[in-house]
């Protein structure tokens, strides 16, 4: 077996990439496994890399793309000595000490393992879609998931909201403050949502419900969202209906998030909704030298600012435990 690297991070979002500069810049030498830069829905680089101009990120008084944000995340962290490999972790043995992380070369086409002292989880939380193909193709020129960060684009326009539980209404609620008018697009007449978001939403007259309805193709113009086409369902079964909410009208779609997690479902705690359990405030999981950052287990922020906070406690955290053991 190779040297034990002292800190491999899975992941390089906001989170993964911040706790790479902190652990650089502590002289461990970090190695960071980024992820598939060729995924549509959690890409390398998380999910900025889906979007086009982040104007809440502080620093950038005017903006900046957000894959250019990341990539001078990635700068900053390499420019520390933080080493990359362009891969996709596909199996971890936190059972055994040094831990054990399997993953998919890209670069050499080769299955490889690192060993390592700690680790940091950083692998997010992916948005899901409609699954209708256009929503992925239009990603950030119309569609997005997020309303806090992306609502301040679509001033004066129309806006859709899908989805009903809490954060459909909490998207639509907070849209209103930009958007001329906001449709809710659900698929029953019944809500998942708390009565008193519900009644938030229903008593804001710029917000349209559409229930028994579901979204079965976007239409663009010129490159932009123009239109849904809807399909009735329950009692309006079968009915079509289009939707115009263009020029350049936006589709928030806000059907929950999956916790990407899949690769600790037997070895870590996870909260009930899914998310990777931490102790009170740090980033310490339910196993000694593993710990978590960003939207992996944040199910409440998603943002970028709080992911870049999560992944500083991390490279924190280990750093201290790793002195603590001597490594």
């Amino acid at each position: 077996m190779t040297e034990a690297k002292k800190v491999v991070i899975i992941g390089s979002g906001p989170a993964g990439l911040t706790a790479a500069i902190y652990a650089a810049r502590a002289r461990l030498a970090p190695l960071v496994i980024e992820g598939d830069p060729s995924s549509k829905i959690d890409p390398a680089g998380g999910q900025l890399m889906l979007t086009t101009e982040v104007e809440n990120y502080p620093g950038f008084p005017e903006g900046i793309m957000g894959p250019e944000l990341m990539e001078r995340f990635k700068k900053q962290a390499a420019r520390f000595g933080a080493e990359f490999v362009s891969g996709m972790a596909t199996k971890v043995n936190v059972g055994k000490k040094p831990f054990e992380v399997h993953y998919k070369n890209f670069d050499k086409d080769a299955d490889e393992t690192v060993h390592t002292h700690a680790l940091i989880v950083a692998t997010g939380a992916s948005a899901k879609w409609l699954g209708i193909g256009k929503d992925l193709e239009l990603s950030g020129k119309g569609v997005t998931t997020c309303a806090t960060c992306d609502g301040a684009f679509f001033k004066g326009r129309k806006v859709a909201v899908v989805g009903g539980g809490d954060t459909a209404m909490e998207e639509a609620n907070f849209l209103t403050r930009y958007a001329e008018k906001v449709y809710v697009i659900h698929r029953r007449n019944e809500f998942r949502a708390s009565k008193i978001m519900l009644k938030r939403a229903k008593d804001n007259p710029k917000i349209e419900f559409k229930l028994n309805r579901t979204v079965t193709d976007i239409i663009p113009e010129k490159r932009y969202l123009h239109s849904l086409h809807l399909l009735g369902t329950q009692d309006d079964e079968g009915k079509k209906e289009e939707l115009v909410i263009g020029p350049s009208g936006g589709l928030f779609v806000a059907i929950g998030h999956s916790p990407n997690v899949e690769l600790f479902t037997d070895q870590l705690e996870l909260e009930e909704n899914g998310y990777l359990k931490v102790k009170g405030w740090s980033s310490l999981s339910s196993v000694e030298g593993v710990f978590a950052a960003g939207d992996v287990h944040d199910h409440h922020y998603r943002q970028a600012v709080t992911a870049a906070g999560a992944g500083c406690k991390a490279a924190i955290d280990a750093e201290r435990w790793l002195e603590s053991k001597g490594y």
